[in-house]
C-alpha cells in the first residue's frame, strides 16, 4: 500500500538455519513458506530448487508444525518442531534424515506402468521412464493412446499442484523435462505408425499430393524473447500423430517470419507457444498484426503464462 508496484523478494533459507544438518526440516520448512508467501503476493524467492518438496508430499504431522512454527499460532510451537527434529535424528541415526535407496524406489512395486509414469511426473524422476515407456506402449494399440493417457494424466496433476501453488515452477520445469525425454520415446513409434498410415492412403488410390493437401497446415513457434519449447514439441508431435501438417518455426521466432511463413504455406492454423510473462506481450501483437493484415484463421495460444 505504502509503495505500489514495488516488488518483494527474499531468501528463503534464512527461515530455517536453527536446522543446518536436518535438510528434512529445513525444506519442509521452505516450501510451507513459499506455498503461503506466495499467496500473500511474494514476487521471487531464492532458494535451492532441487530441494522443494511438494506441498501435498510432506508428512502431515510435520507440515502442521512447520505451519504452527511459522506463523507462531502457539506458544509451544518452537519446542514442538524441535522435539520432532530431535525425534527424527534419533530415528534415523543421522542428521539428515535421508531415506534408503530401498525406500526411495518402494513405489515402483507392485504398480502399473501407467502408475508409475504418472508418478515419474510429478516428482521430476527419469530414471526409469524408457523402461516404463516401453512396457506402456506394448498394453496401448497406438503410441498416441500413451501421451494421451497415463502421460496427460501425469501431467494434469502436475498443473493441478502448480495451480494451487503447491508445486513451484522448478519443478514444473524437472516434469516437463520427463514428459519431453517419454515422448521423445515414442516419437519412432509414431513416424512409422504415420508412414503406414500414407501407404495405405496410397494403395487405396490417394496420391501422395491429394494426401498432403488433405492435411490442415499449422504453422507453431514459440515466440520472439522465449526459448522454452516443451509443450509446443509435445502439442506438435500430438498433431501431426493426427494428420495435421506441422510447421515448427522453433524458438525465439520474431512476428514478422511467423506472418510470412503462414502466407506461404496458406496455414490454416497459427499456434504460439510461450513460458515466461513477455512472451504473452509478444503473443498479443502477433495477434494484433494478424487482425491489421486480415489473417482470418484461429490462432492458438498456450504456456504457463496464458493460464488463469
Amino acid at each position: 500500500e505504502s509503495c505500489p508496484g514495488c516488488k518483494t523478494s527474499g531468501g528463503i533459507s534464512n527461515i530455517s538455519f536453527s536446522f543446518r544438518g536436518q535438510d528434512r526440516i529445513r525444506e519442509a520448512m521452505h516450501s510451507v513458506f513459499l506455498f503461503h508467501a506466495i499467496k500473500a503476493g511474494l514476487d521471487m524467492g531464492i532458494v535451492n530448487a532441487g530441494q522443494i518438496p511438494i506441498y501435498n508430499d510432506i508428512d502431515p504431522r510435520l507440515r502442521e508444525l512447520c505451519e504452527t512454527c511459522i506463523f507462531n499460532t502457539r506458544s509451544t510451537a518452537t519446542e514442538e518442531l524441535l522435539d520432532y527434529a530431535q525425534q527424527l535424528k534419533l530415528n534415523s541415526g543421522t542428521g539428515d534424515n535421508n531415506k534408503g535407496e530401498k525406500e526411495e524406489e518402494s513405489w515402483r512395486i507392485n504398480t502399473t506402468a501407467e502408475e508409475r509414469l504418472q508418478y515419474s511426473l510429478v516428482k521430476g524422476i527419469d530414471k526409469y521412464v524408457v523402461d516404463d515407456m516401453e512396457e506402456a506402449r506394448k498394453k496401448y494399440s497406438r503410441p498416441l493412446h500413451v501421451i494421451e493417457g497415463p502421460l496427460m494424466n501425469g501431467m494434469s496433476e502436475v498443473g493441478e499442484l502448480f495451480g494451487a501453488g503447491k508445486m513451484f515452477l522448478p519443478q514444473v520445469i524437472k516434469s516437463a523435462r520427463v514428459m519431453k525425454k517419454a515422448v521423445n520415446y515414442l516419437i519412432p513409434f509414431m513416424e512409422e505408425e504415420k508412414q503406414q498410415n500414407l501407404k495405405l492412403l496410397q494403395q487405396q488410390g490417394n496420391t501422395p499430393i491429394a494426401v498432403l493437401n488433405s492435411q490442415a497446415t499449422i504453422v507453431m513457434a514459440t515466440v520472439k524473447g522465449d526459448v522454452h519449447d516443451i509443450g509446443k514439441n509435445i502439442v506438435g508431435v500430438v498433431l501431426g500423430c493426427n494428420n495435421y501438417r506441422v510447421i515448427d518455426l522453433g524458438v525465439m521466432t520474431p512476428c514478422d517470419k511467423i506472418l510470412k511463413v503462414a502466407k506461404e504455406e496458406n496455414a490454416d492454423f497459427i499456434g504460439l507457444s510461450g513460458l515466461i510473462t513477455p512472451s504473452l506481450d509478444e503473443m498479443i501483437i502477433v495477434a494484433k498484426e494478424m487482425q491489421r493484415l486480415n489473417f482470418n484463421i484461429p490462432l492458438l495460444i498456450g504456456g504457463a503464462t496464458t493460464s488463469k
